[in-house]
């Protein structure tokens, strides 16, 4: 299948360029997607909260009075969880909260959302994004030429010029093909990649 390569001007097209119909034109599979995505969440959580049970608590080791005679309840402890400054009943404990996706269904799910995008007209292709300078207002006028604002650019050269200037823009994110991820392509409007960067995309797809 043939996209559109625009000229960053937003003036016409310069062209078109020949993509592969199984990574930007396959059948949208939401429940893989939907799994992915989840995985991928979840990798990314710390998990390191902890708190004390009654066996981590320190002090509490003597009986705090004796059995008989007090008309109160008898205790062993001041370590249990009825008790101020005592252990906590389940306490959190630091645990890992990966969900195991294969790479095989990563990818599937990296290719049903780059064709669902390109279905709904949201992947912009350029031949090159190069910046002269750092300032963010050449970045957002060139932006503002393709009609977009909120947008992942992928790209193999992230740059100075680019990473400075970008990040004064909070709807614009800059990626390497490498990096790319199904959060960052499902979350902007607009994806906006590079010749290069789509060549790299398709060979990471197989």
């Amino acid at each position: 299948m043939e996209l559109a390569v625009l000229n960053l001007s937003g003036k016409g097209k310069k062209g078109k360029v020949e993509v592969s119909s199984r990574s930007f034109d396959t059948d949208y599979n939401g429940d893989l997607v939907h799994q992915a995505v989840t995985a991928y969440m979840a990798g990314s959580r710390q998990g390191t909260k902890a708190q004390k049970n009654r066996s981590a608590v320190s002090g509490g080791g003597r009986k705090p009075f004796r059995q008989k005679g007090t008309g109160r309840a008898r205790a062993g402890t001041t370590r249990g969880p009825i008790w101020r400054g005592g252990g906590v009943t389940f306490a959190a404990q630091p645990r890992d909260h990966i969900k195991k996706l294969n790479k095989k269904m990563y990818q599937s799910a990296l290719r049903s959302v780059l064709s669902e995008l390109v279905r709904q007209d949201r992947i912009v292709i350029v031949k090159e994004f190069v910046l002269k300078s750092h300032k963010t207002k050449e970045l957002a006028s060139q932006l503002s030429n393709l009609n977009v604002n909120d947008v992942l650019i992928v790209t193999t050269e992230v740059t100075e010029n680019i990473t400075l200037a970008s990040r004064n823009l909070r709807k614009v994110d800059v990626c390497k093909p490498v990096n790319l991820d199904l959060i960052s392509l499902i979350k902007p409007e607009k994806v906006l990649i590079t010749l290069d960067a789509l060549k790299l995309i398709e060979e990471r797809l197989g």
